[in-house]
């Protein structure tokens, strides 16, 4: 059976083994995994080390970590703030990439494993 046949339902046929060895092996697979570890190293290195700066200055930088800057909120608090507001733009900025590279091509792979064309 080819790629591009269907079921005997008319339903998408179940990719074998094989077709998923192929896929793997296909330009268009090298081509996703690329994109996407191109997004995720970079911003998973960039993400450990603002977090160890912040760790390694509220254990060694008291004093500049206890500075204030308003009223009684000082550089500390603003740092720990600031991981979660991170956390929260490096996910609108992923689901973003990934709707807009990751899932299209994604799709498409899938699509094809399954016999339709995308």
């Amino acid at each position: 059976m080819s790629s591009t046949e269907l079921g005997p339902d008319a339903s998408p046929r179940v990719p074998t083994a094989a077709d998923f060895v192929a896929a793997q092996a296909s330009p268009q697979f090298q081509e996703l995994r690329n994109r996407l570890r191109r997004f995720v190293f970079p911003m998973t290195a960039l993400f450990l080390a603002w977090y160890v700066v912040y760790v390694l200055l509220g254990a060694y930088a008291h004093d500049f970590m206890a500075t204030k800057v308003i009223g009684n909120i000082n550089v500390g608090l603003l740092f720990g703030a600031g991981q979660f507001v991170s956390t929260f733009v490096i996910t609108a900025m992923y689901v973003r990439f990934a709707g807009r590279e990751i899932d299209p091509r994604a799709a498409a792979l899938r699509a094809e494993l399954e016999g339709a064309r995308a």
